[in-house]
């Protein structure tokens, strides 16, 4: 509100909404009380009682669609707040881990365990993570729907069950790695997003090329070889079986399965951007696309291709096409 705010309006940033649908008594109460996305029979059904051509009422309901959604300025505030909390914590974290022996050697997440101290640094990177993860858990329900709506609830799920599961088991030690981890690549995401709303598409290309290049050899490298080596592997050699042991590990790989997930989908969307020369449509979007429901004037006999009512395409949480949103 403070700092965002004036940012987005020193780089141009516009607080203007969406294309409005002209007000339409009949085309509200269907939109409110029955269906936002119509099928064929009853936009037929509705041309014949408005006198209306049938795009004319497709284009009614994507503006109507449209004008729901956020706008330019509030998700470059959102952006800019994820980008300060990735940003920060993954610096706080590396600043913790680098005099942390384990960091070094993950044989010692299991040495004297489970008699470890909790320190009260480690204790704050635990509790800042778990809550900033419960945030995006309740947020995901009001923030825009995407297609990837089951997978992120399952990662959160699987998150928030791991940093739970591991601090009252006292394995945070391997739990610290794990984290500062993910937090590697997701403030590099955010920039490209503030920078794609800031209009600066080379700058957006370069970090998200930047993005993908850190989010796979962390999660598809690191992660397997560094962290599963060593809860699969090493914690088997050194302490046994322990209870805990199947489900630690199958939220572990729950997780991997997700990394693999998102890394065919960024390398997709980079593939697409080194052919088009910029960062092109995001698979998992779920933007309103104007390829399907030109803009055309009334009685026109010609389509008329424009940009999306709210200029935009997403990914990821994460990754977005032509332009990004939150």
């Amino acid at each position: 509100r403070f700092i965002a705010k004036p940012c987005a309006i020193t780089l141009g940033i516009q607080d203007s909404g969406a294309h409005r649908a002209q007000p339409n008594a009949i085309l509200e109460k269907v939109f409110t009380a029955i269906t936002k996305s119509p099928d064929g029979r009853r936009l037929e059904g509705l041309s014949k009682q408005l006198d209306w051509d049938v795009r004319k009422i497709q284009r009614w309901f994507r503006h109507r669609r449209n004008q729901d959604k956020p706008t330019t300025l509030t998700k470059f505030c959102e952006s800019m707040w994820r980008f300060t909390f990735y940003l920060s914590i993954f610096f706080y974290g590396i600043r913790f881990l680098w005099t942390a022996p384990w960091f070094w050697d993950t044989r010692q997440c299991w040495y004297n365990y489970p008699f470890q101290p909790l320190t009260s640094s480690l204790y704050y990177y635990y509790i800042l993570e778990l809550a900033f993860y419960w945030s995006l858990m309740f947020s995901q329900f009001t923030d825009i729907k995407r297609k990837d709506f089951l997978i992120m609830f399952v990662h959160h799920l699987a998150t928030i069950g791991l940093i739970t599961f591991s601090y009252m088991n006292n394995m945070v030690r391997v739990g610290t790695l794990v984290l500062c981890l993910h937090d590697a690549s997701d403030f590099l995401l955010e920039a490209a997003k503030l920078a794609n709303y800031a209009k600066y598409q080379r700058v957006c290309d370069a970090f998200f090329m930047l993005f993908g290049v850190v989010f796979i050899v962390t999660r598809l490298g690191i992660y397997p070889f560094w962290i599963l080596n060593t809860t699969l592997f090493e914690s088997w050699e050194l302490i046994g079986p322990y209870p805990s042991w199947w489900l630690f590990n199958g939220l572990l790989v729950t997780l991997q399965v997700l990394h693999v997930i998102w890394s065919y989908l960024i390398v997709r969307t980079a593939s697409k951007a080194l052919v088009q020369g910029k960062v092109s449509k995001d698979d998992r979007s779920d933007v309103e696309s104007s390829s399907e429901e030109e803009d055309v004037a009334p009685n026109s006999t010609k389509g008329v291709f424009s940009p999306s009512s709210n200029g935009s395409n997403r990914l990821n949480g994460h990754v977005a096409g032509g332009q990004w949103t939150g």
